[in-house]
């Protein structure tokens, strides 16, 4: 194999008496000037080793000037690979009042490319993945985007059965509720306002009625505790 088969396409250029096309891109942040075959990094992209990625942003690519980008214009690049740049010590050190230090360092997540072609025209049809940065918002929305397996439906829960509260029933005269322990002015209005007026009510509640009326009027077990049901029974005889 001779010198010339394994030139690169920049020193094919130069054989030719031409100056390498180049262009100028823009991503995160930052400009690059590239020519086919360059090797860059860049700040991290939503890209993995081997895929071809197209950066859109194009401010001038041969004897074009973009205001402020090169319309239809494009650079495709091969990913290497994801590497992390080397370390930056960040070192602060506050004297006046604190006299604190603080040292830590930094590596840079980025991208391995290769420049592989540069379009001047036509790069809105090649319909290659566009090279998203993977902090960005844009770069979340094309994960999100992405097609994901159905999770299975749970179960619709079971409604449970809830203990109805005793039903309010009228009594012709209201019984003095206060004489009940634990009772005083502002519970027995309380009870009042939920239907309970008399002793023989109270006196026929059920365990799961005594449960849920301890739950309404917030006793927090005070019912069962202070035997209100046994009171009732014998204040309701007289």
């Amino acid at each position: 194999m001779n010198a010339a088969s394994q030139a690169g396409p920049k020193d094919a250029e130069e054989r030719k008496g031409r100056r390498p096309m180049f262009a100028v891109l823009k991503t995160g942040g930052k400009q690059y000037k590239v020519q086919s075959g360059d090797v860059l990094r860049v700040e991290k992209l939503a890209a993995d080793a081997g895929e071809t990625v197209q950066f859109n942003e194009i401010l001038m690519i041969g004897s074009q000037v973009g205001m402020p980008t090169v319309a239809g214009a494009a650079v495709q690049a091969e990913v290497i690979d994801q590497i992390k740049g080397d370390k930056v010590i960040h070192y602060v050190k506050r004297r006046r009042k604190h006299s604190s230090q603080r040292r830590k360092g930094h590596r840079q997540q980025l991208t391995l490319l290769r420049v592989t072609d540069l379009l001047e025209t036509g790069g809105d049809k090649t319909g290659v993945k566009a090279a998203i940065g993977a902090g960005s918002v844009s770069g979340a929305a094309v994960a999100a985007a992405a097609p994901k397996a159905a999770a299975p439906k749970a179960a619709a829960p079971t409604a449970e059965p809830k203990s109805e509260a005793p039903a309010a029933a009228a009594a012709p005269a209201g019984d003095d509720l206060k004489k009940l322990t634990g009772v005083g002015p502002a519970m027995e209005k309380k009870m009042h306002e939920v239907g309970i007026k008399s002793f023989a009510q109270i006196a026929g509640w059920t365990p799961e009625q005594v449960i849920a009326m301890d739950n309404r009027l917030g006793l927090k077990g005070k019912i069962e505790k202070e035997g209100w049901v046994e009171q009732a029974k014998t204040l309701a005889k007289g």
